[in-house]
């Protein structure tokens, strides 16, 4: 029933998929699925070698490479998936949307739990990457090419490099069930603008300083 389920999550969310059967046949972002749930079990029960291997086949096939440690919910959608990667710790909850060449991964520095934790109905666009031990609440949205270092709230949509929270609970819909990123507020602008205005202010400020005396030479 579970991947039956995860099929059918497809179809509805992905207005190009004509059929069932076609996302059973020609969809990577479920054949990766398949793979995924033998590889886990397999390390769950401490095959170690036997689930890297099926784990690896699946990256082989599909272009999208899930360490068979990760754990992922229920209906996990992955929209064309090529170049994804979920790190060993990662941990991803239900109802999720992620698009391709997002990277759960790590930072270098972090032992133990290493990877993102994911809540649930959340919305990652393409080339996005979350690194480290980091929790991204749920009903969140994620901006296609941010690079999340912190922990984000529910209900938030994150944008820039790095990520910054430039909305949350503003949304008239739940934006994990809107699959338009055009409206993603663009933030750099207003960062430039504000280091901008801070310049100018200094530059007044400086010239209103009193001249600094010289020394007379000895």
């Amino acid at each position: 029933m579970g991947l039956l389920e995860d099929a059918r999550n497809i179809q509805r969310l992905d207005p190009a998929a004509k059929s069932l059967v076609e996302v059973v046949l020609l969809y990577p972002g479920f054949h990766v699925l398949l793979f995924h749930r033998a590889a886990h079990w397999l390390y769950c029960h401490k095959r170690f070698f036997l689930a890297r291997m099926v784990s690896q086949w699946g990256r082989g096939f599909t272009g999208i490479e899930i360490h068979p440690g990760a754990k992922i919910g229920r209906c996990l959608f992955i929209d064309h998936g090529m170049g994804i990667v979920f790190g060993e710790t990662a941990e991803i909850g239900d109802n999720c949307t992620i698009y391709h060449q997002v990277t759960l991964g790590g930072t270098g520095k972090d032992t133990g739990k290493r990877h993102p934790t994911i809540g649930n109905n959340v919305l990652i666009g393409a080339g996005a990457k979350i690194l480290g031990p980091v929790y991204i609440g749920d009903n969140s949205r994620i901006a296609a090419g941010s690079v999340v270092l912190q922990n984000l709230p529910a209900n938030c949509t994150a944008a820039g490099v790095p990520a910054n929270v430039v909305r949350i609970n503003g949304a008239k819909v739940n934006p994990a069930d809107d699959l338009n990123q055009q409206d993603v507020p663009n933030v750099l602008p207003t960062k430039l603008a504000e280091l901008e205005s801070r310049i100018g202010r200094l530059e007044v400020a400086d010239q209103d300083l009193p001249p600094v005396p010289k020394k007379d030479a000895p």
